[in-house]
């Protein structure tokens, strides 16, 4: 076999293949780079949204059990306020008691001396009510009130109808709620 002698135009024919093998079509390297382009950012984008999927997971797990030792805490806040609310009350009664024994205890008190403690003992007592909001409610004179006061009977009298007139057992308020009505004898009118 001969060889054959490349000429001139066999020489840029060859040139142009191996120039169209080392570069790939126009088409080709614009699609090319972008599919690499896309591929990572998507991977990417894919792992960054689950690493914010598990931080705010993390986050309400964290804020659930948060809210749940809230509740808790809150619970046991109510518990210790309902079973210790008296605590300041009974503490302010415990002198009243004290005198009352005192004066049971002493021989041979004459009566002023009694009354003179019983004063005492009543001032502590009021004392004590007026620390923890229990206001008396005495209403001799005042207009009926059905939501504060319990009507025993009705007598007449020249006062305004439904006044009361007599009063035969004080009543009491704690913080503006009626813990027991005053009980009361109101006017009517006297008949013709």
């Amino acid at each position: 076999m001969q060889e054959q002698k490349p000429t001139p135009e066999h020489n840029a024919e060859l040139e142009q293949q191996s120039a169209a093998n080392e570069q790939p079509a126009p088409e080709q390297a614009t699609e090319q780079p972008a599919a690499h382009d896309v591929m990572p950012s998507l991977e990417q984008s894919l792992r960054e949204a689950e690493l914010k999927a598990s931080e705010h997971h993390d986050a309400w797990l964290r804020a659930k059990a948060e809210t749940e030792n809230v509740r808790r805490r809150a619970q046991e806040d109510i518990a210790k306020a309902s079973k210790f609310g008296a605590e300041k009350f009974a503490t302010a009664m415990l002198p009243v008691k004290d005198s009352l024994e005192a004066a049971l205890g002493t021989e041979n008190q004459t009566l002023e001396k009694l009354r003179e403690g019983v004063e005492l003992t009543l001032k502590q007592l009021v004392s004590a009510f007026e620390s923890a909001n229990l206001v008396e409610e005495n209403p001799a004179g005042q207009k009926f009130d059905p939501n504060k006061h319990q009507a025993i009977g009705a007598l007449e009298s020249d006062a305004e109808p439904n006044t009361v007139i007599n009063v035969l057992q004080k009543g009491y308020l704690l913080n503006e709620r009626v813990i027991r009505p005053a009980m009361v004898m109101v006017s009517k009118a006297k008949s013709a």
